[in-house]
């Protein structure tokens, strides 16, 4: 079966703890709380578009190892098919080692992305079906770029409408950027991207410019509580956030961008698709998690009543 999203990336299993503040430097700090959960940008983006509504195709690799029954788990909970995942006999499921300080719900993040960070021009053969009849491809940068380049390239072939969530960062070439749908990198991300730093709208307009140049077609930048930057058919506009108590924003960029490819799926322009994703990231970062922090759909719907 076809699906319309495809989600392209890492699958890691997040460990988490909370504590009083982020331990400086070779300090050891006591913290209050554990949790083990499914994660990656890759995975949480498609269990919150999936959660959203997304008819959701996730495309990673695990381990053979008893961590990968985390993510196997979270998927049949929310019915996200299994029929797209590989995995690797001798390099584990990736690990994140997530710090959450509970006064702040800041955060400080080691991600180990383990086998998915393997993945082959062999396995992306395998299911190039799916990335070749998609209407959107979303991909990150937490697995070997090798795999990302290769994905985009089939589905910028075939018409599909690619969409790179630049993060964790890293140096990417023109090539893979041109002809990508958009970009939604955060104010780091930009400044890396495009050497401008991202202050407000004119400094976002100069940034998206330069990524213009590179042959992308529309720019979003997520700019935490202030909201997202949006850069679409000749128009620049600031779209606020929602203003929330956050608990966590661990993964609330994930939650934008899951529910960012869902909104566009049904056919929401990318103005409203970034309202509809801003909704989805408002409600997340008041929960603890990741995926678990993931709204569902009536939920969204609800808060968008809700706030007008």
């Amino acid at each position: 079966m076809q699906r319309k999203i495809t989600v392209f990336g890492s699958s890691v299993v997040d460990l988490m703890s909370r504590a009083p503040h982020l331990p400086a430097p070779a300090e050891t700090v006591k913290g209050s709380f554990f949790m083990q959960s499914p994660g990656g940008k890759g995975f949480n983006q498609a269990i919150a578009a999936r959660k959203a509504g997304g008819d959701v195709a996730m495309i990673t690799k695990l381990g053979r190892d008893s961590l990968s029954e985390i993510p196997l788990r979270a998927m049949r909970e929310v019915n996200l098919s299994e029929e797209y995942l590989f995995f690797h006999d001798g390099v584990p499921t990736g690990t994140a080692l997530i710090m959450v300080d509970e006064t702040t719900g800041q955060n400080a993040i080691v991600i180990v992305p383990g086998a998915c960070s393997t993945i082959t021009d062999e396995d992306i053969d395998a299911v190039s079906d799916q990335i070749c009849n998609s209407e959107y491809l979303l991909l990150q940068l937490e697995i070997n770029q090798s795999a990302n380049e290769k994905a985009a390239k089939l589905a910028k072939e075939h018409n599909v409408k690619v969409i790179v969530n630049t993060a964790p960062y890293q140096p990417v070439s023109d090539d893979f950027l041109n002809g990508v749908y958009l970009v939604t990198p955060n104010e780091v991300e930009a400044e890396a991207l495009t050497g401008i730093p991202v202050a407000d709208l004119e400094s976002a307009d100069r940034a998206a410019e330069i990524l213009f140049a590179k042959g992308v077609r529309n720019v979003l930048i997520t700019l935490g509580g202030r909201g997202v930057y949006l850069n679409a058919s000749g128009k620049s506009e600031i779209i606020p956030a929602y203003r929330v108590d956050a608990v966590d924003t661990t993964g609330a960029g994930d939650a934008f961008n899951g529910g960012l490819i869902a909104a566009l799926a049904e056919g929401k322009n990318l103005h409203d698709a970034a309202i509809f994703a801003n909704a989805l990231a408002a409600l997340s970062v008041q929960r603890l998690g990741t995926t678990a922090s993931m709204p569902l759909r009536a939920e969204i719907d609800a808060f968008l009543r809700e706030r007008g």
